[in-house]
């Protein structure tokens, strides 16, 4: 599918979503009795992602950079069990305890990073997991970072409504004050176990809804990071290095790897990141374009940030496409054993 002709599904999506329409059909209905049967074989390969285990990671990072009067950063983690950090072994190596170690070095400041997302979870329960965010007495985060939308694909979630589920999530958390920074839905069509013609329609599937999705946060005032990309290639290159055991969640490697993708934008949304990467650069196809078409370049590239730019032009909504440049993740400091208070 071209660029374009992504644009063009991703806008009948997120105008479906916004306005209340019915559920729009991700890479063509009539192949679903095809591929039925292969989605029952993969799920029974690879199971069905929904183990409440997760390493403990919520807690303090960054406390050599605690002093007198000084105040945390507040990360909250929402989303599904790559927000999670299913799949590995020390909380350390999840993608919160990654992304809080790193912004705790570039902001020389600690971060107190919270977990509410769920193994399993779909879009639907991003407004449970908002509402446990916004609960109780405490402030509300400064940035709050989702991923969520590949058990909406394997699920058959219409992709208006998971998009409607997102838009809101960020619309309650922008409007309580929190940055939010959503990486989109990743390619399923590098899971080893799924076969053709599986694998492509998941492929596309993904790509497709990773657009729509993009549309939705952008116009509710959240960035977005493309992870398709980062579990695509260099995921079906590196299988054994790149994906857990059960060959579905991805491992430490994985998971840094998506980590460093999405840091820079996180830095971003805080005023952290340097201002000379702030401009776009023409020489690395940076720079505005109407909504629709950033986000379909976006699901088409690892690590792509799309954010709000003009209100609007000729074509609608327009938006700031930036490919940053990944720099290392600091590395992470052993998971606090206790949530610190």
């Amino acid at each position: 599918m071209t660029s374009m002709s992504r644009a063009r599904v991703a806008r009948r999506i997120a105008a479906g979503a916004a306005y209340g329409g019915g559920g729009v059909g991700l890479a063509g209905a009539a192949a679903l009795g095809l591929v039925l049967a292969e989605v029952q074989l993969a799920r029974r390969r690879v199971g069905n992602g929904t183990s409440p285990r997760v390493p403990h990671a919520d807690g303090l990072y960054g406390r050599t950079y605690a002093g007198p009067g000084g105040t945390a950063l507040r990360l909250t983690m929402l989303g599904d069990s790559t927000a999670a950090g299913q799949g590995v072994h020390r909380g350390g190596q999840t993608p919160g305890a990654l992304l809080a170690s790193g912004l705790a070095a570039l902001a020389e400041r600690p971060v107190e990073l919270r977990t509410v997302a769920t193994p399993g979870a779909c879009s639907d329960d991003l407004d449970r997991q908002v509402a446990l965010v916004l609960a109780g007495p405490g402030p509300v985060p400064d940035i709050c970072v989702i991923m969520v939308g590949a058990n909406d694909v394997t699920h058959r979630m219409p992709a208006t409504r998971s998009v409607r589920c997102l838009s809101s999530a960020v619309r309650r958390l922008r409007t309580a004050g929190a940055e939010v920074v959503v990486g989109t839905c990743p390619d399923l069509g590098t899971i080893e176990p799924v076969r053709q013609p599986l694998r492509w329609l998941a492929r596309r599937a993904s790509r497709q809804l990773a657009a729509a999705q993009t549309i939705g946060v952008v116009e509710q005032g959240g960035r977005t990071v493309s992870l398709g990309d980062l579990l695509g290639p260099e995921f079906a290159e590196n299988p054994r290095e790149l994906f857990g055991p059960d060959s579905y969640h991805p491992s430490a490697e994985g998971y840094a790897t998506a980590a460093m993708a999405v840091l820079p934008t996180v830095c971003a949304s805080l005023g952290l990141w340097p201002a000379e990467e702030e401009r776009p650069d023409a020489s690395r196809r940076e720079g505005f374009l109407p909504v629709a078409r950033a986000a379909a370049e976006a699901a088409s590239e690892a690590g792509t940030e799309v954010a709000a730019a003009m209100p609007s032009g000729p074509r609608g909504p327009w938006a700031l496409l930036k490919r940053r440049r990944r720099r290392r993740v600091p590395e992470q400091e052993p998971a606090p054993a206790t949530p610190s208070s």
